[in-house]
Formats: structure tokens, sequence, C-alpha cells
């Protein structure tokens, strides 16, 4: 069935269908989520605001507008960088250090670790402050991660398999595990410093 019979059949009630379109599109909600990175967080908590837009999207479509895919993409995002947006308190101090990372216009080697497109830019002034911001967390990461670390990090973030940046690296896939592993405790440690 095509998504939008199924978008039909789960507005009537049909819990099949909505689990159905949940499932097909894990995989791009996980995918949509690399690309928002939060120090101290974790990608499942993107993850999970990803499958609320997601689910918002199933229950929100009307095809007048356009394909379920495309609007669907839109109500991931949106969810995401909403939910960033609030967080964005001292209460949450790990939210308030999110950023997109989506392309940069720049081609410095450090800004290609981490293409980035900040989620809130209201005026120039503050655009520049967080590229500045930005580029000082590059290099913060930088120096806290390895350099097998950081290659791998940066294939992760950009959407990257474990089996896609094993074979890359040439380096075991066990390895790409437990090199993100370390990279998220000396993140946290990282992120806690700078408390």
């Amino acid at each position: 069935m095509t998504d939008e019979e199924l978008v039909k059949l789960a507005k009537t009630g049909d819990e099949n269908a909505e689990n159905t379109l949940l499932e097909r599109y894990k995989d791009l909600v996980v995918k949509i989520s690399r690309s928002y990175f939060i120090i101290g967080g974790e990608l499942e908590d993107i993850v999970q605001e990803g499958m609320i837009g997601l689910y918002k999207a199933i229950k929100n479509f009307s095809e007048n507008k356009s394909t379920f895919k495309t609007f669907a993409v839109t109500c991931i995002k949106h969810q995401i960088q909403s939910a960033i947006k609030k967080a964005n308190t001292k209460k949450n101090a790990p939210l308030s250090n999110s950023v997109s990372l989506q392309s940069f216009s720049d081609n410095s080697d450090d800004e290609q670790f981490l293409p980035l497109n900040l989620i809130i830019q209201t005026s120039p002034d503050e655009k520049v402050v967080e590229r500045e911001n930005y580029q000082t967390l590059v290099m913060k990461i930088k120096e806290c991660l390895s350099k097998k670390e950081f290659e791998v990090l940066k294939y992760y973030l950009q959407g990257y398999s474990y089996k896609e940046i094993a074979e890359i690296l040439k380096i075991s896939e066990k390895s790409i595990d437990n090199s993100l592993t370390r990279i998220k405790s000396k993140l946290k440690t990282l992120n806690s410093l700078s408390d």
C-alpha cells in the first residue's frame, strides 16, 4: 500500500496502518535525527522527538498539500527543532548547546567535521557569534578526541552506518562501536567541564 493509503486507514483508527507507517519511516527519522547534535545528550532523545513529529504527520496529513514523505520530513524536522528551542534554558544545559549539523558554506577543514546550520538565526550579529561559538566547539571536540575518534564521529554524524564507516576507515565495526562509546563519554566530560 502507498503511504497515502496507509495514512487514510490510520486516520480511521487502523493501528496496523499507523504502525506500518511508523516502522516504514523509522530509518528516515534516525537519519534526520543524526543531523542534530546535543553535547551530553542522547541520539535516542532526538529520535524520540522525530518519531513524535512523524506521528503528528500521520494525524495531520492532507493530500492537497504534498506527498506524505515530504510532509513527514517537514514535521519531523520541525518537532526536533521545536524541542531544542523549548529546551534552550539553563535547566536543560545539554539542549542549550544544540546545533543542527547541516551544511555550512565555508570549506575550512574544521567546519567539514560538523557541517553546521544553526537553528536560531535572528540577526547577522547573532549568526557571527554562533559561528564563533561553533568553531570553538569544534576545536574543543578535536582536542579531546583522538584522530580516529574524530573521523568516526564525523562520518557517524553525516549519517553513515557502522558498516560504511568501517569500510571507509578500514577498521572493524566493533571498533566503530567502541569508538562511539568512548566519544560519548568524552563529550559528556567535556560538557560537564564547561558548566
